[in-house]
């Protein structure tokens, strides 16, 4: 019980961590494959673009119906992974705190 327990903590920190590193995984398979989409992100952020800056601004690219019109299956599943890790994770940590309850 306690093996299951840890194993749905782990993976709801690890769901989490995936969905935080997605958008960057995601910038970088646009600044190398589709370089003049990434110039209308990076141009609309004035400047250089900060780890933060990336992230935020990935989260709109990343909400936006543009990714998947481009096509391109590695995107597509790491816009995936961005959008149902985050829900994944909850869902693992919702189920450890109610066995944590269920137990006492």
């Amino acid at each position: 019980m306690i093996v299951l327990y840890l194993a749905l903590l782990a993976s709801g920190v690890g769901l989490f961590v995936l969905s935080y590193v997605a958008p960057f995984r995601v910038a970088a398979l646009l600044r190398t494959r589709y370089p003049q989409h990434w110039q209308v992100i990076a141009n609309a952020a004035q400047g250089r673009l900060s780890g933060f800056r990336v992230w935020a601004s990935m989260q709109q690219v990343l909400r936006s119906p543009a990714l998947p019109a481009l096509g391109d299956a590695a995107i597509n599943r790491w816009r995936l992974v961005w959008r149902y890790s985050q829900w994944l994770g909850w869902l693992c940590w919702l189920a450890a705190l109610a066995m944590r309850l269920w137990v006492h």
